[in-house]
């Protein structure tokens, strides 16, 4: 028998020994051979030589009953993304063997550079991708270059919902954003012929989903680790993974596995945890109830289990909403309630509570209501930008009309007009709160603007500032990208019957989609995409134009992917920093002892490593995102995925295959120390990857900390 010790993944840049213990399970001795055979997870080919195994085959003896061990040292390079490994011992009689997969992360970073383009009636138009064009790094390596032309801006809204469909994370608020997008997609497919149609020609196209994406764990792992993997080999197989997405059966299978999901994550009293196991979030609560909100806006039909849902989280909210109120008076009985008491909370609940004038209301939380109405009608000239286009929402909603017309006429007078960016707001700029998320806030806007005037050309120039800051296949968080695709289905033209083609070169070449291999546009939408390559990316193909003949308005996108060493990335100044050292962890006489693993220290296999992770912030935020990138030759002790709490912070702990992640509904200024137990599992030269940490709903913010290498004797 053999038992293979082979770990969870490799990375590009490592040296690494798999052992197998070969066990001897018959009353007599046994003389044979042991080889390890590698071949390429993707082609299937051979390769033990580029992975230094060409000599593969080791001898072993083993007596009666006992057990012996062989191993093979391997250095990993890079360009392979997948190995599938075959263990075989055999003597004269017996044999046995082992198959198994292996992706291969890289050691570098990737980074997505975007040319958001468009073009309007009868125009021609030139764009620049300058960082390509200007490329001097001798590190960087190039991997894809893509381009996406549509005549059918509302595409963009369909082809970012996969995206949601497959986010790996399991806190309250993707898991909405998953059943979100399942919801809608189904919606639209029931609703939309036309976009049926494209599924149905995608999904009978002939091309099939290779061995390496039938392994569902693989593929989970190689989406979260190596998303570019997503970028299929060509135009059939991405138009087939999108249709497969939007297959009618497995779109209702999702749906009824996120909203268990979401039952289960609900509390007792209606509210939600940002993470299972953590603290009602009022927030969250509200931000999911909202979204329920937007897809009955929008036609989706809900059934009594997620009414029953709603209805238990509406009624604690309506709770929520009165102790926020009553706070104002318990700590200052002589408040003046004249003066300006609006909350962002408070707001986001009256916002919400309009979705839903069926659900019935306390005379209590009326009369509070109708205490915030007078609020807005006093103050909303004083609020952001994104609470004044919710007032603008509330009191429309509450048949306030003389103060919603005041609230969208002042807003429309203070936007910037663009022809190239289209219609928004100078104010209107990143911040790491929720309350001022520029997408969202732009999403706000043309609701407002669509509930309320119905101003078709505002809203498509909003349109216009919204695609343009789309990224290669989404927006910058499941937040932003749920309330982006609400606001483009809203209202507006319809840009669903825009069938004019663009005219398109790059570097000087036209590009024709009826000539490109495995790419053609879409009937009725005008949409194709098409890649180059590593070895046909060159700075010249920074330059494109586009030419619109006929009315409409055309859209595309230039994606530069490449990798880059951590060294080399411009990374933005942020309030969080982040530091992570590795230390060794012995017993002695006096107790447990920790020693600092330096480039001198002896590691070896079964040693036991503490990884210590600190945290630096001037000011308060909300929800943070850490992952920590683990060695390939490590093994986690801690694998059970809780909440947790520390020096009085909470935070939800997830261990993955490739990192372990830390998730804080709130993270307030100061200092923090974390540690978790890694086990040593094979020896080796391994990068151990950073430390990365970023806000989820405003991810400009970010840090990460050095890269480190380990060596295991």
């Amino acid at each position: 028998m053999v038992l293979p010790n082979a770990p969870r993944f490799l990375r590009e840049g490592d040296k690494i020994t798999i052992q197998t213990k070969i066990a001897n399970l018959t009353k007599e001795e046994q003389l044979g051979t042991a080889v390890l055979r590698l071949v390429n997870g993707l082609s299937l080919e051979a390769i033990d030589i580029p992975l230094g195994n060409g000599d593969n085959e080791r001898n072993f003896t083993i007596d009666a009953g006992g057990n012996t061990e062989v191993s093979w040292n391997l250095s990993i390079p890079e360009g392979i993304q997948s190995v599938q490994y075959t263990v075989i011992a055999k003597s004269q009689a017996f044999s046995d063997g082992e198959q198994n997969w292996l992706p291969v992360l890289p050691n570098r970073m990737l980074v997505t550079e975007t040319l958001p383009m468009w073009v309007r009636s009868n125009e021609t138009r030139s764009f620049s991708l300058d960082k390509l064009k200007n490329n001097t790094s001798p590190t960087l390596r190039h991997e894809r270059l893509t381009l996406e032309i549509t005549s059918n801006p509302a595409w963009y809204a369909v082809q970012a919902l996969p995206y949601l469909m497959e986010y790996p994370y399991e806190c309250s608020e993707q898991t909405f954003a998953r059943y979100y997008a399942n919801a809608l997609a189904t919606h639209i497919v029931e609703q939309q012929p036309r976009i049926k149609q494209v599924f149905d020609q995608w999904k009978d196209s002939e091309t099939l989903l290779s061995n390496l994406e039938k392994n569902e764990e693989l593929k989970s792992l190689l989406i979260q680790e190596t998303p570019w993997l997503r970028e299929a080999q060509s135009e059939g197989e991405q138009k087939k993974r999108i249709a497969l997405l939007f297959d009618y059966n497995k779109m209702n299978n999702e749906l009824i596995a996120t909203m268990n999901k979401l039952r289960n994550n609900q509390m007792t009293s209606g509210a939600w945890p940002w993470f299972r196991g953590g603290l009602e979030n009022r927030y969250i609560t509200q931000h999911i109830a909202t979204g329920f909100g937007h897809l009955e806006k929008l036609g989706v039909s809900f059934y009594n289990g997620e009414k029953n849902m709603l209805k238990k989280a509406v009624t604690w909210l309506d709770e929520k909403f009165l102790e926020e109120y009553d706070r104002l008076k318990r700590y200052n009985p002589k408040v003046d309630l004249t003066r300006d008491h609006l909350s962002n909370m408070q707001l986001q609940y009256l916002y919400m509570r309009s979705f839903y004038p069926y659900i019935e209301k306390s005379e209590r939380v009326q009369e509070v209501t109708d205490y915030y109405l007078n609020q807005i009608k006093t103050y909303w000239l004083d609020q952001p930008l994104y609470a004044r286009a919710m007032m603008a929402i509330i009191t429309y909603r509450q048949n306030e009309d003389e103060t919603a017309t005041a609230i969208l006429t002042s807003l429309k007078e203070t936007s910037i007009v663009s022809e190239e960016l289209g219609m928004y707001w100078k104010s209107n700029t990143a911040s790491w709160y929720w309350y001022r998320a520029p997408i969202e806030t732009q999403a706000l806007l043309i609701e407002a603007f669509s509930d309320i005037t119905r101003d078709t050309e505002a809203i498509d120039n909003m349109k216009i500032w919204l695609l343009k800051h789309k990224r290669t296949n989404r927006w910058e968080t499941t937040r932003s990208t749920t309330d982006a695709i609400y606001a483009i289905l809203l209202q507006g033209s319809d840009w669903l019957s825009v069938t004019e083609a663009v005219d398109v070169s790059v570097g000087g070449s036209a590009v024709n989609p009826n000539t490109l291999d495995n790419v053609q546009a879409e009937a009725g939408t005008g949409y194709f995409k098409t890649s180059w390559g590593r070895g046909e990316i060159s700075p010249e193909m920074a330059d494109v134009t586009l030419s619109k003949k006929g009315d409409g308005v055309a859209w595309g996108g230039l994606y530069w992917q490449y990798f880059e060493d951590l060294d080399n990335i411009t990374k933005a100044e942020s309030p969080l920093k982040v530091a992570k050292k590795l230390f060794l962890v012995s017993n002695a006489d006096r107790g447990e002892e920790m020693a600092e693993i330096t480039d001198g220290k002896n590691v070896k296999v079964g040693d036991l490593i503490r990884v210590r992770i600190e945290i630096r912030t001037d000011r308060d935020m909300e929800f943070i995102h850490m992952k920590d990138m683990r060695a390939a030759g490590l093994e986690p002790v801690d694998i059970i995925s809780e909440y947790k709490w520390q020096d009085g912070l909470g935070y939800y702990q997830a261990t993955k295959d490739a990192s372990t992640n830390f998730f804080f509904d709130w993270l307030p200024k100061g200092v923090y120390v974390f540690e978790y137990d890694l086990r040593v599992n094979n020896s080796g030269d391994f990068g151990n990857g950073i430390t990365t940490l970023q806000s989820m709903y405003a991810p400009e913010f970010s840090s990460h900390s050095e890269g480190v290498r380990l060596k295991v004797n």
